[in-house]
């Protein structure tokens, strides 16, 4: 904390709660929404851009994504996304597919994303139990498993 700002809260005249406001982090928020034309486009971006501490905004079509960069607040910008456009949001609910240690398990492939995603199955409590093991995990529960038949030799 710089000198001047150590005198300035020494001669705080303000008539209100003695609390330091919190300053907002830098945050890339990827939000999923439907973009059919450029006229949509043109309206998603209006409605973001005015929002106060947003620095940059992209938008890719193709995959119904929005990318605000910005000292924002990730629920705000969703909310102002759906009210001032009437369109269906919500955060970016997929990863690439490298992350995820099992991309076809039920409940992390999804059909409707993009190429080279798959649904994000550690943020999803009601996702497959299979989705979220490690490989050794998996390794274990199929060493004696009736599918496997090189798995194990005594069985």
């Amino acid at each position: 904390m710089g000198a001047l700002d150590h005198l300035s809260n020494i001669f705080d005249c303000s008539h209100g709660s003695s609390k330091l406001k919190k300053r907002k982090q830098l945050q890339t928020v990827e939000i999923k929404v439907k973009i059919d034309c450029e006229g949509c486009e043109r309206k998603i971006r209006r409605a973001v851009e005015g929002m106060k501490g947003v620095t940059q905004v992209e938008i890719e079509p193709k995959q119904h994504k929005l990318t605000v960069i910005g000292y924002v607040e990730p629920k705000k910008v969703v909310s102002r996304v759906i009210h001032r456009t009437g369109k269906k949001a919500e955060l970016w609910p997929y990863v690439p597919y490298d992350v995820v240690d099992h991309p076809y398990a039920p409940g992390v492939y999804d059909k409707k994303a993009p190429s080279g995603y798959v649904r994000n199955a550690y943020a999803d409590p009601q996702g497959s139990q299979l989705a979220r093991a490690s490989s050794t995990e998996v390794r274990y529960t199929t060493a004696f498993s009736d599918e496997n038949t090189s798995a194990c030799v005594v069985m």
